[in-house]
């Protein structure tokens, strides 16, 4: 296969950036399709018929003709000439027969090269403002819809929910000539191993915890990492930014805002921008669900004109024209859904809350027993453990 025929995962997040439109051809079993897909902005289009349909005991020794028959015989109403064609599976190897096949064809198509797997482990770093005395870049890592940010002033940096794979940052920092001074986490997270401690310990600084959350809510065990306890009102400083922290119990007990120079506000697992978060993940959202509301009352006193930056995104439309998940406060008042059910008082909110919470993934309780220390997965199962995108808001954003 040439390399006409291959795209890589950072060349296709490019192009998707620039508002070309593709067909996801994903080879992928049924069930692996439909709980982790290749989400984008725009028009995309997709299409799931596993390798094994098209080409079963292999093609009998010629695959790309059997692939080609199917999709003379089955596909014909279902491929177009109009966009390019982008093929998927799990490691980019099977989905290569495919594109040579419907190349054959005529078809414009290409293989993304490693797969799901290259889709998985892309992290993008954006600015949100870029300046000498305040930086701040938000960390998107699109196919789990996880956020993180690192603030930085002059050659100081302060890095605020890292997620698992420390080398991104530490790339980040040395292209952009930053020295990481400490690793902040607004919350014991669920959904995603956190990199915080890892991170912390790669450059030599301390890592940042409110200590509710360094005790599992399930398994009521303390936390056996190390860390810095984060407490209300607390401050910290980086350079010229001055980052106040905001106890905001809900989705966990330990929850943590971060309000960097009055004017930012890093808010974790709270608000989103077309949700909140759900309190239900300790195991006890009946009782936790009044104090989130608590929690959103208070933030929801803040100015109007102070820029919410959260900690997830439910789908890739939530982004604006620069790709960033960022909105005002005051805007996200009039079109967030849980922030106007906060309006109507607590009751009329725990009702909201308790009537529209998602399933709760059994993996959830494991990725908190691994943010603890209490387990410590290799590779492939942290791998297995964060597939498919984050359930951290209400159902009704899906």
């Amino acid at each position: 296969m040439t390399i006409q025929s291959k795209i890589t995962i950072d060349q296709l997040k490019e192009q998707l950036d620039e508002g070309q439109e593709f067909l996801f051809f994903d080879v992928r079993p049924r069930e692996e399709h439909q709980r982790w897909k290749l989400e984008a902005r725009g028009d995309q289009r997709e299409l799931n018929v596993p390798y094994r349909e098209m080409a079963p005991q292999g093609g009998q020794n010629d695959p790309i003709g059997t692939i080609q028959k199917y999709v003379k015989s089955k596909l014909s109403n279902e491929l177009s000439q109009d966009r390019e064609i982008i093929t998927l599976c799990a490691q980019g190897i099977s989905s290569e027969d495919v594109t040579q096949a419907l190349v054959g064809l005529g078809f414009r198509a290409k293989t993304l090269i490693g797969g799901m797997s290259s889709w998985g482990l892309f992290y993008e770093f954006k600015p949100v403002i870029e300046s000498k005395a305040l930086s701040l870049y938000q960390v998107s890592r699109p196919a789990r819809g996880c956020l993180g940010y690192v603030v930085a002033s002059g050659s100081k940096a302060i890095v605020i929910d890292p997620l698992r794979h420390t080398e991104p940052y530490l790339d980040f920092a040395q292209e952009k000539s930053l020295k990481i001074e400490a690793v902040l986490d607004t919350h014991g997270h669920a959904d995603h191993i956190s990199g915080g401690r890892a991170l912390a310990d790669a450059v030599g600084v301390h890592y940042f915890l409110h200590p509710y959350d360094a005790i599992h809510p399930i398994d009521v065990l303390p936390a056996t990492i190390d860390f810095e306890y984060l407490r209300d009102g607390q401050e910290l400083s980086v350079g010229d930014i001055r980052i106040e922290a905001l106890h905001i119990p809900g989705h966990t007990l330990g929850n943590i805002a971060f309000r960097v120079n009055q004017k930012y506000l890093i808010t974790g697992d709270s608000i989103f921008i077309s949700s909140i978060a759900r309190p239900d993940l300790g195991g006890r959202g009946d009782l936790w669900a009044p104090i989130h509301y608590r929690s959103l009352t208070r933030l929801l006193a803040l100015p109007d004109q102070i820029l919410v930056l959260p900690g997830h995104f439910s789908k890739p439309a939530e982004a604006n024209g620069d790709g960033l998940y960022v909105a005002s406060l005051g805007s996200l008042k009039a079109t967030n859904e849980g922030l106007q059910i906060v309006r109507r008082g607590e009751k009329a909110f725990v009702e909201y809350i308790l009537k529209n919470l998602p399933e709760f993934p059994p993996q959830y309780i494991e990725i908190k027993r691994v943010n603890a220390g209490l387990l410590k997965p290799d590779e492939d199962k942290a791998s297995e453990l964060e597939l498919g995108r984050n359930i951290c808001a209400l159902a009704k954003a899906y």
